[in-house]
């Protein structure tokens, strides 16, 4: 932790670093600092089953209820289609999915 980081004993997990976003027209390209895939892509449709963390990213992702309609994940990237483009709040909202996505908290009975 750096300095002025409070610890928080439920929290668990790492944030996920976005080094760059991109918006072209309905794409939105999000570059991070974590491997999600090995050297194979992963293209999901909302209906798709995909284990792991792709997986669960893209369940987060769908999740939004933005329209998503097609994500790729490879390795470090994650490419978010919606055909209606990209406003700042709703880039903002994947990009803050995709930052959360390996952060964990304990029940709160715990």
């Amino acid at each position: 932790m750096g300095s002025g980081d409070e610890y928080d004993p439920t929290a668990m997990g790492q944030d996920v670093e976005i080094k760059e976003s991109v918006t072209l027209d309905g794409v939105l390209i999000v570059d991070t600092d974590r491997t999600f895939t090995g050297q194979d892509g992963y293209a999901i449709a909302p209906d798709a089953e995909v284990d792991g963390v792709v997986g669960l990213l893209a369940e987060r992702l769908f999740g939004l209820d933005l329209g998503i309609d097609h994500i790729y994940v490879l390795s470090n990237t994650v490419t978010v289609r919606r055909p209606q483009g990209w406003d700042e709040d709703s880039a903002a909202a994947v990009e803050r999915a995709i930052h959360n996505l390996l952060r964990h908290y304990a029940d709160e009975e715990e």
